[in-house]
């Protein structure tokens, strides 16, 4: 058993199954070894940003990490965008980047690069392999790095001649380190505060906080204090069921935001960080909170949120957690086809228990009220603003939960970075929906440009249009089937469709101006 097929041993002992690839000459020994060593699925993306993005869908949907094979400096480089989001939302994965033989490494060949220093930049743990006898042995410990503190990205750089050279056989599974612990003076902390605050306070949620289990602490906590709930305004995963309470999102702009925030005199962080501007703008503040008089942590990221909420609700003497009244699923829109219609549409069509990718950006803001009254499904955002997460996020998720229907929810020109997931979706027949919501524009940099108060001149026309691309087309280029809807009716029928037919379809929402 060579190094590689050893390290495929360990990662199957330890429930890792599946490898999203795009391989070159330095990882073929990983490759042999995923048909030397049965029982792992690799599966092919033909640009590494959609590894990584769907390596981050998946661990967020299967609960467990995921692993990446890329190649070289340049190959990582290429994932690192969707890397960033994952590193953002906590997500665990695991890079394998194949290097250089380590006689070789000192000729400089062309694709010699600082890899270290690349990994480092998005990873919360690198190791470079020690020798072929010891590369599971430094597999294990990045795997149980990549789940200690609640996940993180963490790469392991394996030398060519390291996996193609004589190995020891499976390593011994490492205890991962687990969330830090909750004190009790933070919830004590807490707990004085809301109740002073009353209805002027605000538990403000993310990343486990937004789980089944924080969401009705936080009901209870609520229910008690009279606090509102917010959440992150970008999250990694929130379950979205009738009766659980739905967080106010707190708003993009960071104008939009301090206004959403300015009534409040107590706000409690609670697995969230604290609320920052996504951009530093002239005479704004970084931080949102500002105007809040009290500002106090219950429980960091990477800290263990859930029983901490649990123990704040108990703490309160709260009553068992009690659902929201129901409340009715929107109906099915007509008339022309706007960012409001195409998210009514979604949420009257959608299917019980589907996975909602959602990188719609402007488009999409509304997607969250419209869809208040569906049946249980899980939504998953694009969390560290790079864009190009939908396509890739939406194939690792269709892949982590078979039989689950997943809809991507999706701006067209950030769904333009990584297409390539189409191909990915055909090859697998995975069940994705994919709906562009198609303005033909960088919508978003239009209204930036827009609140510089400047009038946008023809160069930065130029550099925010869009008009030309066919994504009909393009989708059935990669082998997905494809149609156009221009009118709500169109897109409902489009829709049902869609929902009743197995395997990746593609609608392109075309918006009315």
């Amino acid at each position: 058993m060579n190094g590689a097929e050893s390290l495929v041993a360990t990662a199957l002992a330890a429930g890792i199954d599946t490898c999203f690839a795009n391989p070159g000459t330095t990882e073929l020994p990983l490759v042999q070894a995923l048909d030397a060593v049965p029982g792992m699925k690799g599966v092919l993306c033909v640009h590494e940003t959609v590894v990584t993005g769907a390596a981050d869908g998946y661990a967020r949907m299967a609960g467990k990490p995921a692993l990446t094979l890329l190649h070289l400096g340049p190959g990582f480089a290429n994932g690192i965008a969707n890397l960033h989001n994952a590193r953002r939302a906590r997500t665990p994965v695991v890079n394998l980047i194949g290097d250089h033989a380590r006689w070789h490494r000192a000729a400089d060949a062309p694709l010699t690069s600082d890899i270290q220093a690349l990994a480092g930049a998005v990873s919360g743990f690198v190791r470079e392999s020690g020798s072929a006898a010891s590369l599971a042995e430094d597999f294990a410990d990045v795997l149980a790095a990549s789940i200690s503190d609640g996940g993180q990205v963490a790469t392991l750089i394996a030398a060519a001649d390291h996996q193609w050279g004589e190995g020891r056989g499976q390593a011994r599974l490492r205890e991962a380190r687990g969330r830090a612990l909750v004190g009790d003076s933070a919830v004590d902390k807490a707990r004085a505060m809301l109740v002073a605050a009353g209805a002027k306070g605000v538990l403000f949620l993310g990343g486990a906080g937004l789980t089944e289990r924080g969401l009705k602490a936080a009901a209870r906590i609520r229910a008690v204090t009279g606090c509102a709930l917010f959440s992150e305004t970008f999250f990694a995963r929130m379950p979205r069921k009738p009766g659980l309470p739905v967080p106010t999102r707190l708003p993009y702009f960071p104008e939009m935001a301090m206004d959403a925030l300015a009534p409040f005199g107590a706000l409690v962080l609670a697995g969230a960080r604290d609320p920052v501007a996504f951009f530093g703008y002239p005479g704004l503040p970084s931080r949102l909170a500002d105007k809040v008089a009290q500002v106090e942590t219950l429980a960091r990221p990477e800290a263990d949120v859930v029983p901490a909420l649990e123990a704040l609700a108990d703490a309160l003497k709260a009553p068992a957690f009690v659902a929201e009244a129901a409340v009715q699923r929107p109906g099915r829109p007509s008339g022309a086809l706007t960012p409001l219609s195409l998210c009514q549409a979604i949420a009257a069509c959608q299917p019980e228990d589907c996975v909602v990718m959602d990188e719609g950006l402007t488009v999409s803001a509304v997607y969250d009220a419209v869809a208040r009254g569906v049946p249980a499904f899980d939504m998953l955002m694009l969390t560290g603003g790079a864009i190009g997460m939908g396509p890739a996020g939406a194939t690792g998720a269709a892949l982590a939960v078979p039989g689950r229907k997943v809809i991507n929810l999706q701006a067209d020109g950030s769904g333009l970075y990584t297409a390539q997931a189409l191909w990915t979706q055909a090859r697998q027949g995975l069940d994705v929906v994919t709906v562009i919501c198609s303005n033909r524009r960088y919508e978003i940099l239009r209204v930036e440009i827009a609140r510089t108060g400047a009038a946008a001149g023809p160069i930065a026309r130029a550099m925010t249009d869009l008009g030309g691309v066919d994504w009909v087309s393009i989708a059935r280029g990669y082998g997905v089937p494809a149609r156009r809807a221009e009118t709500a009716e169109d897109l409902v029928a489009a829709l049902d469709q869609a929902m009743a037919t197995p395997g990746p379809q593609l609608i392109e929402a075309v918006l009315n101006d």
